[in-house]
C-alpha cells in the first residue's frame, strides 16, 4: 500500500509570511541588527499582551529561566522543585545556578506537575518551584501558589508553551513571581530563536535586565547611538542573553497575527478531536473548564493494550505514511546525566513513566492546509487498522 502522502509532512513548521520578511528586511536596512529600539518595542507590546509591568527580551526561554533564578538568589545548596515531565532546559538552569533539581510526578489527566505531591518534596533547602505549562495547558496555579506562600518559595512559570494560555481569568505569566516564554521556531509565536522573561516586581526586573547583557548598567545597549554614552559599569558578572532587533521585528508581526494563528490551531484541534475520539485505541487531549489551552501540542495517548505494537513502532508506521511526529518529552529521569547524578530508578515517577510510553505529538501548526490535516487523520486511521487487536 502506498503512503498516504507523496511528500513528507514535517511535524512542525513556522508560519512565515511577507509581513514577517518585510519587518526583518527593515531591521537589516536600519543597521540595528543586534539589540536596539525594536527589541524595546517588542518588550512593551508583549508585556501589554500578557498584562505585566516588565518584559525582557532574550535569545531563549532557557535564558529567561536562568536569569530569573539567579536574580531570585537561587544558588549553591538550594533546591528547586519542578516536574519530571519536561524538556531538559527546565532543570538544566537549576544546575547552572549551582542548585539541585527536585522532581515531582505528574497528574496523568493534565500531564502537568501534581500539586498534591509538591509539599512532600519541600525541605529546608527548597527555594523555588518551576511549574511547566506543558503543551499549552496551565498548571493548577492556585494550589501551587498556596504552597509557595506557605513556605515562602519563589514561583517561576515555565511558559515555553504558554503564549495565549489562560488559567481561569488570568494570563499565564501573571500568576507566579516571574515567567519565561519561548519564541523558538516551533512555538505559537516564533522568532527563530528567542524568548521573554516577565515579572511585576520592579527590583527583580532590574536585576534580570542587568544580568541579560553582561551585567552592564541599564541602557548600556544604547551606547552606540547618538543618544547613548560610552560609559557603562559592570554591576554583576552577567550573561550574553539579549534578543536582536531582527528577532524582535519578526516577534511584533507574529504577535499582531497571533489571534488568527490561534484560530487556525483551534480548527485543526477540533478536526483531530472529532476524528480520533471515535477510535478506542486512542485517547485525545482533555480540555478543562478552568483553562484556555494554547493548542501548542496535540498529544494523543495510545491505548497500548488494544494495539499489537508499541509507541516507537506506531511512530515508524506514521513515518511510512509520510507523517512527521514527535514525543514531548523524554522524562528527565530517563536521561543519563539526571539518572546517574541523582540515582533515579524505574518506579520513582510511576505516572510520568506510564504516560511517556503512550504519547505522540501530531503535526499542529497554522500553515497546515485542510488537505494536510486530512492526511494526518487518515494516516493515523490507516495505522490503527493495521495494528489494532
Amino acid at each position: 500500500m502506498s503512503p498516504r502522502r507523496e511528500q513528507f509532512l514535517p511535524y512542525a513548521l513556522p508560519l512565515i509570511e511577507d509581513d514577517d520578511i518585510e519587518a526583518v528586511v527593515d531591521s537589516l536596512k536600519s543597521n540595528w541588527i543586534s539589540k536596539g529600539p525594536k527589541t524595546g518595542e517588542f518588550e512593551k507590546r508583549f508585556a501589554e499582551y500578557i498584562g505585566v509591568k516588565h518584559a525582557i527580551a532574550l535569545n531563549s526561554c532557557t535564558a529567561g529561566l536562568h536569569i530569573a533564578l539567579v536574580a531570585a538568589g537561587v544558588g549553591a545548596g538550594d533546591e528547586v522543585i519542578t516536574t519530571a515531565m519536561t524538556f531538559a532546559a527546565s532543570a538544566n538552569v537549576i544546575i547552572h545556578c549551582g542548585a539541585t533539581p527536585v522532581l515531582v510526578d505528574i497528574d496523568p489527566k493534565t500531564m502537568n506537575i501534581d500539586p498534591a505531591k509538591i509539599e512532600e518534596k519541600i525541605t529546608a533547602k527548597t527555594k523555588a518551584i518551576i511549574p511547566v505549562h506543558l503543551a499549552g495547558l496551565p498548571c493548577e496555579m492556585d494550589e501551587i501558589m498556596v504552597i509557595a506562600k506557605k513556605y515562602s518559595l519563589f514561583v517561576l512559570e515555565d511558559a515555553a508553551h504558554g503564549t495565549y494560555t489562560k488559567y481561569k481569568d488570568r494570563m499565564v505569566g501573571t500568576i507566579g513571581d516571574a515567567a519565561a516564554f519561548s519564541f523558538y521556531a516551533t512555538k505559537n509565536l516564533a522568532t527563530g530563536e528567542g524568548g521573554m522573561v516577565m515579572t511585576n516586581d520592579d527590583e527583580l526586573a532590574n536585576k534580570m535586565r542587568v544580568l541579560s547583557l553582561h551585567g552592564m548598567s541599564r541602557n548600556a545597549w544604547n551606547r552606540f547611538s547618538e543618544k547613548g554614552s560610552w560609559y557603562y559599569e559592570i554591576e554583576y558578572p552577567g550573561y550574553k542573553y539579549n534578543m536582536t532587533d531582527i528577532q524582535a521585528a519578526m516577534g511584533m508581526t507574529q504577535l499582531a497575527k497571533l489571534e488568527s494563528m490561534q484560530a487556525r490551531r483551534e480548527v485543526i484541534w477540533q478536526r483531530y478531536n472529532a476524528a480520533f475520539s471515535k477510535l478506542p485505541e486512542i485517547e485525545v487531549p482533555i480540555d478543562f473548564a478552568y483553562a484556555r489551552h494554547a493548542r501548542h501540542l496535540y498529544m494523543i495517548r495510545l491505548n497500548l493494550d488494544k494495539l499489537t505494537v508499541d509507541r516507537a513502532a506506531f511512530i515508524e508506521l506514521l513515518k511510512e505514511e509520510n507523517i512527521g511526529t514527535s514525543v514531548h518529552y523524554i522524562p528527565l529521569p530517563y536521561h543519563p546525566y539526571y539518572r546517574d547524578t541523582f540515582g533515579y530508578k524505574p518506579g520513582d515517577f510511576p505516572k510520568t513513566e506510564a504516560l511517556y510510553e503512550r504519547i505522540i505529538s501530531l503535526p499542529l501548526y497554522p500553515r497546515m492546509s485542510d488537505a494536510d490535516v486530512q492526511d494526518v487523520i487518515e494516516a493515523v486511521q490507516r495505522v490503527i487498522e493495521k495494528v489494532r487487536l
